[in-house]
């Protein structure tokens, strides 16, 4: 997976989408729930590094293979949403991207 430009946006997207998931699911909840917010600075913090490190790999990418428009405001839009980069890996299977 890493050897290929598209390989390594793949596995970034799948890491920074886990990270979303994570603060959402588990440390947002520790937080409100359980008084613990010292989860949201950690996890909250690690996820920023993981979406700035998504967002260069992803110019990099568009520079390398001369994306679209259209699949780098997707790329971007699915950052934002749960679940999204899978979402995103599936059309770029589909449409023999990856």
């Amino acid at each position: 997976m890493l050897q290929t430009t598209i390989g390594r946006f793949r596995l970034m997207g799948f890491i920074e989408g886990a990270s979303l998931l994570i603060l959402l699911f588990i440390a947002m909840p520790l937080k409100y729930w359980a008084d613990i917010p010292m989860a949201v600075t950690i996890v909250g913090s690690l996820h920023g590094f993981f979406f700035i490190t998504y967002l260069l790999i992803l110019a990099y990418t568009t520079y390398k293979i001369r994306w679209s428009f259209a699949w780098v405001f997707s790329a971007v839009a699915v950052a934002f949403i749960p679940f999204g980069n899978i979402i995103l890996d599936t059309k770029m299977k589909k449409a023999k991207i990856a």
